[in-house]
């Protein structure tokens, strides 16, 4: 479980096809820290650290997420969003991401404001039941805030901190970003529709 917070990001230095599935390299600041078998949100994708050497982790990326997710358009140099599995013995200053994204959307406007920027994205209307206006949303496993909330549509506000600090600084009009809802709207919808 994590919380949209995004630590860092990291470095793809080497990418493997394998079968159906694809393997990553990544050198990051936190690659020392890191141990295998832990959990590591990339771009809000959880996949399990294999190898870890010389501030480089490998992790691989199954078909089912690759075809889910952005993952299967990295490249050597792209830069993803890395966040270690929460504490539970902190604060959640964003809100509860599990790292199982539920589809991509893409990038219709990016507005450079004085200090910020707005970022809006167009999705599958199936999923329009799960954004509310000023409802949480991860995109590549960063905590934001929607507003302007259309059937098939919505928009972020990004503080320069979060601009610089994770890669929405490379998304453009047309670029493909990793969306997961909140899982309380989930399960919310999930009770309406059984009625138990």
């Amino acid at each position: 479980m994590f919380s949209g917070i995004i630590e860092c990001t990291g470095i793809v230095e080497k990418v493997e096809s394998k079968g159906s599935n694809k393997t990553f390299w990544i050198k990051s600041p936190i690659g020392n820290e890191l141990k295998i078998d832990q959990s590591l949100a990339h771009n809000g994708v959880c996949l399990t650290v294999e190898e870890i050497a010389n501030s480089i982790h490998r992790v691989t990326a199954i078909e089912e997420t690759l075809r889910k997710t952005n993952l299967h358009t990295l490249q050597i140099s792209s830069e993803i969003n890395l966040e270690r599995c929460m504490l539970m013995n902190g604060r959640l200053d964003g809100h509860i991401v599990q790292g199982h994204v539920d589809c991509t959307a893409t990038c219709t406007h990016k507005k450079q404001l004085d200090g910020s920027w707005e970022f809006s994205f167009e999705f599958d209307k199936q999923f329009a039941h799960l954004v509310i206006e000023k409802g949480s949303i991860s995109i590549n496993g960063t905590s934001l805030t929607c507003f302007n909330v259309s059937e098939n549509n919505f928009t972020v506000a990004i503080i320069p901190y979060t601009f610089e600090h994770t890669n929405i600084k490379h998304v453009v009009a047309g670029s493909i970003v990793n969306i997961e809802f909140d899982i309380i709207g989930k399960y919310i919808l999930r009770r309406m529709e059984t009625g138990k």
